[in-house]
């Protein structure tokens, strides 16, 4: 009795290996590569968002920029952009601020400060106040296809 060997080319392989790999790996949010948090409450955010004071600094479209005395910094989040945020992203941006900051806001920074004005919440917010708020926050995004230029020659 002779053995059968099946013979499958290197892309049908490599496909099935993916696929394996990704049922493994998926979290519950496919935006959150490395870690899963439970899912959030939308409204819950936006509350969140307001008794934070968020809108001290920052406007989204339901929420209008409240401003703190002294200061006319704005910083507008979610609306049409052309890249994704991802949920690790905005995780990220909540409980560690000075990551990364924005590109319209590092020129209204003082001279070699490179720290957020942003407070810390990590020791006010609960876990499920962060699911909630982020939640909230990636609903405010709306991808949108980048402008694309094309030339006849």
């Amino acid at each position: 009795m002779k053995a059968r060997i099946f013979l499958i080319s290197p892309y049908i392989f490599f496909s099935l290996i993916a696929l394996i790999l990704s049922g493994i790996l998926a979290s519950c949010n496919p935006d959150a590569v490395g870690f899963a948090l439970p899912p959030g409450d939308l409204e819950n955010g936006k509350i969140n968002f307001v008794g934070l004071a968020c809108t001290q600094c920052h406007s989204v479209d339901d929420l209008e920029w409240e401003g703190v005395k002294g200061q006319d910094f704005q910083l507008r989040l979610g609306g049409e952009v052309t890249k994704v945020k991802t949920y690790g992203e905005l995780v990220t941006s909540i409980i560690n601020p000075s990551h990364r900051i924005a590109s319209n806001f590092k020129g209204e920074m003082p001279e070699g400060n490179s720290q957020s004005p942003m407070p810390s919440y990590n020791e006010v917010m609960t876990v499920q106040e962060l699911v909630d708020l982020v939640t909230f926050l990636e609903k405010q995004y709306r991808l949108t296809a980048p402008t694309t230029y094309y030339y006849n020659w």
